[in-house]
């Protein structure tokens, strides 16, 4: 599959996947300037419909890419983290702080991925296998999130 398709560059976030050590990481990294643009201007509702939208592409997207791939999910497949960093910063605050916490907390979820993320991954073939778990790991990092801007609140 060319750079070029569609497919490619969404799958890839734009070519951040093909960076060398830690895609995942690189791809969360490139969401972040388009989450605060999106909900700086928009709000969180916003960002947050975007994630549903990412989310969907992106199985589109890494169906397409995985027809091309000998690998069950592909590292340089980061629209799934996309969709999930999409997510997770779609309840917070659009602050540095809180944007910092979102990365590194969605980061250390995906990576170390607590069950059920960690049987999803194992347990569902294809594009859903490869894009669900990134979900999961992005309700972690948000009820962190949430919790922690409660006990501010309070």
């Amino acid at each position: 599959m060319s750079f070029w398709h569609p497919a490619a560059l969404l799958a890839t976030w734009g070519g951040s996947g093909l960076l060398p050590r830690a895609p995942g990481t690189w791809g969360s990294l490139f969401t972040l300037p388009v989450a605060w643009l999106i909900a700086d201007r928009w709000g969180g509702e916003a960002l947050f419909i975007v994630s549903v939208i990412v989310f969907f592409a992106g199985l589109w997207a890494s169906a397409q890419y995985l027809k091309y791939s000998k690998s069950k999910d592909p590292s340089a497949i980061v629209i799934d983290e996309t969709a999930g960093q999409l997510l997770t910063l779609a309840l917070i605050p659009v602050d540095l702080w809180w944007y910092a916490g979102g990365f590194l907390l969605f980061r250390v979820a995906d990576i170390f991925k607590p069950w059920p993320a960690s049987w999803v991954e194992k347990s569902l073939d294809g594009a859903l296998g490869v894009m669900a778990d990134d979900i999961f790991a992005a309700v972690y990092a948000i009820a962190v999130l949430v919790g922690v801007h409660l006990l501010i609140a309070s």
